[in-house]
């Protein structure tokens, strides 16, 4: 693609090119060309959304869905007595809502952010009119989903074989890389800050608010301290070490 149709492409969508290779590495969009994939967003469009701000109901009708370039979202469905069930949270590199558009209906849940963030919103309409055209790159997007089951599977198998301060261990060095983009190869201390709060952060996690907190108190034992929402850890090689099993 010339720097003249990429240009056009960033202006029309507000896609960068960091953005483009995040798409690219999405199970949904893997196994598409460039051209190709830049068609079927043709019609996308990034949006800057604040804090607590509703991205859809549960019933509305499922016309478009989401990726996550920046922030956190969460999935979640009102229970008869009021409360909040939260069904999933998603961050950067992460899509969602999509499985509604192939069902045809309405959203099954809703779904807002728990941080200021960034989306590229993905219309249906055309989306599914390029898969009704061209019936190989839907069966590559099969592909891909399939791919994307196989992982989800084996991402179930890892979290029943690892405890719940395995699984906030992991999540914790997640954070630095995040933060720093040099968890990989630090060592010593380091200090994050929590993207969520610690309910959201279980819900991430599959545990319950209390699971969680104890979990926290076994991180004290390699030298990781809590205080609201900074996170200090004395030694990054322990907590990957513990991360690891």
């Amino acid at each position: 693609m010339t720097d003249t149709a990429r240009d056009s492409f960033h202006r029309r969508t507000g896609i960068l090119d960091r953005d483009f290779a995040l798409i690219s590495d999405l199970p949904l969009f893997a196994s598409m060309n460039e051209a190709t994939l830049r068609g079927l967003l043709a019609d996308t469009a990034v949006q800057r959304v604040a804090r607590n701000t509703v991205l859809f109901l549960h019933g509305e009708p499922a016309s478009r869905f989401y990726v996550v370039f920046d922030g956190w979202v969460k999935l979640f469905r009102e229970t008869l007595d009021g409360h909040e069930s939260v069904i999933a949270i998603f961050t950067r590199g992460e899509s969602f809502a999509e499985a509604a558009m192939f069902l045809g209906g309405n959203f099954p849940a809703s779904a807002a952010t728990v941080a200021d963030s960034r989306l590229l919103v993905v219309p249906t309409e055309n989306f599914l009119r390029c898969l009704r055209a061209d019936t190989g790159l839907a069966f590559n997007m099969l592909g891909s989903m399939s791919r994307r089951l196989h992982h989800m599977v084996r991402q179930i198998e890892q979290l029943s074989a690892k405890s719940s301060t395995e699984r906030l261990a992991s999540f914790l060095i997640q954070m630095c890389d995040e933060a720093t983009h040099t968890c990989d190869e630090a060592a010593g201390p380091v200090t994050v800050h929590l993207p969520l709060d610690k309910a959201l952060i279980a819900a991430r996690l599959g545990m319950q608010p209390e699971t969680l907190s104890r979990a926290l108190a076994k991180l004290r034992e390699i030298g990781v301290r809590t205080k609201g929402d900074e996170v200090a850890i004395a030694d990054i090689d322990s907590l990957r070490d513990l991360s690891e099993g």
